[in-house]
């Protein structure tokens, strides 16, 4: 459990400062359950009224979200970083997911190579750990549980950057990819070798942090989203040949 003993000396801002904290730097997440008000007074060492007055606080503020009988949760602050509107225009254009894979190339690169050089010994440790859950995820060969880790992989070098601005800003990009908005890695799995690909690339990632090499870690982010675009333009015009080929088959059937 992220939260520890108050000691300032008005508690209820105490625990404000903390809570901040621990949902500045990503460690509470949008969505994410807090304890029960019995538990977090215990840890945190403080009374309850001390903390339902930081709670009230943070609710009013926006922060957290009670919700009757189901207890308080970290809002949704990411919700408000795409309007709906244009969020169906990045679905429905094809340049939006090149731009993209342009704009993740840039910033994870970035990431990647502050991570080698300013991530401690545990972040390492967790992606690391990450990595070998892909590897155990690719031998199930399901497409689901590859496509969380794979997301998880990414985010956690953008956690080990230590860089808050860019973690929000890419962890709302990454809500969007998981609800498929610019595109399906399952798509690129109609190519035969691209699973087995995109583990490698994770490896090379991996192996380039692991080393603490910034810039063998950067090169290989690089590499990787270099082969996602590549992958995702060679099936869009796998699919439109195969339209067009349909097209001539229908014409023939009917001459």
């Amino acid at each position: 459990m992220p939260f520890e003993p108050v000691l300032q000396a008005k508690l209820s801002q105490g625990v404000v400062h903390q809570i901040e904290g621990l949902i500045l730097r990503g460690i509470l997440r949008p969505g994410e359950r807090l304890p029960s008000e019995r538990e977090l007074s215990e840890t945190m060492n403080v009374s309850r009224p001390s903390l339902r007055e930081a709670l009230a606080d943070l609710q009013n503020r926006g922060l957290l979200i009670s919700r009757a009988g189901a207890g308080v949760f970290v809002a949704d602050v990411l919700g408000s970083a795409f309007a709906p509107a244009l969020v169906t225009l990045f679905a429905s254009h094809d340049e939006a997911v090149f731009d993209y894979i342009s704009f993740r190339r840039d910033m994870e690169g970035l990431a990647a190579s502050r991570a080698a050089h300013l991530g401690t010994d545990t972040d390492l440790k967790v992606i690391d750990a990450i990595f070998q859950k892909m590897e155990t995820a690719h031998q199930k060969r399901n497409p689901e549980e590859e496509a969380h880790l794979d997301a998880g992989f990414h985010l956690a070098i953008i956690e080990a950057s230590h860089n808050i601005i860019m973690l929000h800003m890419m962890r709302s990009m990454y809500d969007l990819l998981r609800e498929g908005v610019f595109y399906n890695r399952s798509v690129m799995f109609k190519q035969r070798t691209t699973r087995d690909a995109l583990l490698d690339q994770h490896r090379q990632i991996n192996i380039g942090l692991q080393a603490r090499d910034p810039g063998a870690a950067r090169a290989a982010v690089e590499a990787h989203l270099d082969y996602v675009e590549q992958s995702l333009s060679n099936q869009q015009k796998a699919d439109r040949n195969e339209a067009f080929a349909l097209k001539r088959f229908q014409h023939e059937l009917r001459r």
